[in-house]
């Protein structure tokens, strides 16, 4: 947190920093109803603290005690959950439609909340600019021979620091190019692949096992490994953030559930497609008249390709918010094994009832399914959890105890950001 203050003969302001979000409260000397040498300290009724919640402080002292009202209102003010996101209603309108409708464009978000279209073309341009989100295009590599999705969870002793561990990662395992995601904290981790086939997850597990064996950092568990093929698996929601902020900025999500994100249907491309193709995931905002430069073609035929790899569904587009900006402090990752006597029913898709606005990314196989949520507070953790847990025991869908970690974000290092482009070169351009 970052503090300052500005002294003046009559009044001092201070201005309080936590994060992106801003209160302010006003020292006033001499004011009518003090004495000469009395200090008001009032902290302004709008402050940014819990949503629908105010909360105002007044203090009165001999000048002299400033500094401890100062030491007084930080401890506080620190104290208090805070989960104000510094945007405007239509701000948080265009930021959810980005998430939700990824593809469209200014026109299209504008006729959905009713909004002027150089309204939204201003409010995009501001957050994109800000480092409100990111966008990535994400490949759908089960139609172009990956066969599944693996997910390796692990304990760390942690008798070296966490950046040494990394340093020492990134170079032997992360480097992996069907890794396409990983984070850490000082003793745990996880992280999410793309393979070919189990030989390749294989291999990279045996030398992550090597590596963490011969540091030391493992105890008595080996690194856990949850693998989902395509063919008999479903992920319902793969970094899906639109529930989320339809939540948190209290918009209603009419669809907050959706089909199996990784659909399989035979597909071929053509040398020119698959650098095209690959492009796309490199530089996924980048326009088809910079990637036609790149490659040597025309922008017309770089965009005639690339509206047939979003309607054919051979490229999703994902959008990540920032969460320091929004003030996104918890995940929370499940693995939860089922109950084989009584498990939910498959074809039916009944695990989508555990789909909570939290969580965003859920995969399932019929026995087992990994869950990633993410919460502005413990608070929110807690009952996301609740909620989660009462339906599997209601359901008696579960006989073992789920395995589920916390990280703090402030605390949590991304080792690996969504990187796709390693292993799209490894299996198109193969």
């Amino acid at each position: 947190m970052g503090w300052g203050n500005d002294c003046c003969n009559m009044e001092n302001i201070l201005r309080i920093r936590n994060r992106d979000h801003l209160s302010s409260c006003r020292f006033s000397q001499q004011r009518k109803g003090y004495e000469d040498g009395m200090v008001a300290l009032e902290v302004d009724p709008c402050t940014d603290f819990v949503s629908d919640v105010t909360h105002s402080f007044i203090f009165h002292a001999p000048a002299a005690t400033l500094t401890i009202l100062v030491d007084i209102f930080k401890k506080v003010l620190f104290l208090l959950p805070i989960i104000y996101v510094n945007l405007t209603n239509y701000e948080k309108k265009v930021l959810y439609g980005i998430a939700k409708f990824p593809n469209a464009n200014d026109r299209q978000l504008a006729e959905k909340f009713g909004m002027k279209q150089s309204t939204v073309a201003a409010i995009r341009k501001r957050l994109r600019e800000e480092g409100y989100y990111r966008i990535y295009s994400i490949p759908m590599l089960q139609n172009f021979g990956a066969e599944m999705m693996a997910v390796i969870h692990t304990n760390f002793n942690p008798v070296i620091p966490m950046e040494k561990r990394i340093e020492i990662t990134e170079e032997k395992i992360e480097a992996a190019e069907e890794i396409f995601f990983s984070v850490g904290e000082e003793d745990k981790g996880f992280s999410l692949s793309f393979a070919k086939n189990y030989t390749a997850i294989g291999k990279i597990n045996d030398i992550r096992t090597t590596t963490f064996g011969s540091l030391g950092l493992l105890e008595k568990e080996y690194p856990k490994e949850v693998i989902f093929p395509f063919e008999i698996s479903k992920t319902y929601r793969f970094f899906n953030f639109a529930p989320l902020l339809a939540k948190i900025f209290g918009i209603k999500d009419d669809n907050k559930y959706e089909e199996n994100f990784f659909d399989i249907k035979n597909a071929e491309l053509s040398n020119r497609e698959k650098k095209v193709f690959c492009k796309i995931i490199e530089y996924p905002e980048l326009p088809s008249k910079d990637i036609a430069e790149m490659l040597g073609i025309t922008r017309h035929t770089v965009g005639r390709m690339r509206r047939k790899f979003v309607e054919e569904r051979y490229i999703k587009t994902m959008v990540v918010p920032n969460f320091e900006k929004l003030d996104l402090r918890i995940l929370a990752f499940y693995y939860v094994p089922l109950n084989p006597h009584t498990p939910p029913e498959f074809e039916k898709n009944e695990l989508k009832e555990l789909l909570h606005e939290e969580i965003i990314f859920f995969a399932t196989r019929r026995f087992e399914f990994v869950a990633i949520s993410i919460h502005p507070d413990y608070e929110s953790y807690k009952m996301c959890k609740t909620e989660i847990m009462q339906k599997l025991k209601e359901n008696d869908w579960i006989s073992l105890t789920p395995l589920i970690r916390t990280y703090s974000l402030n605390k949590t290092k991304i080792i690996k950001d969504f990187n796709f482009l390693p292993i799209t070169k490894k299996l198109i351009l193969a």
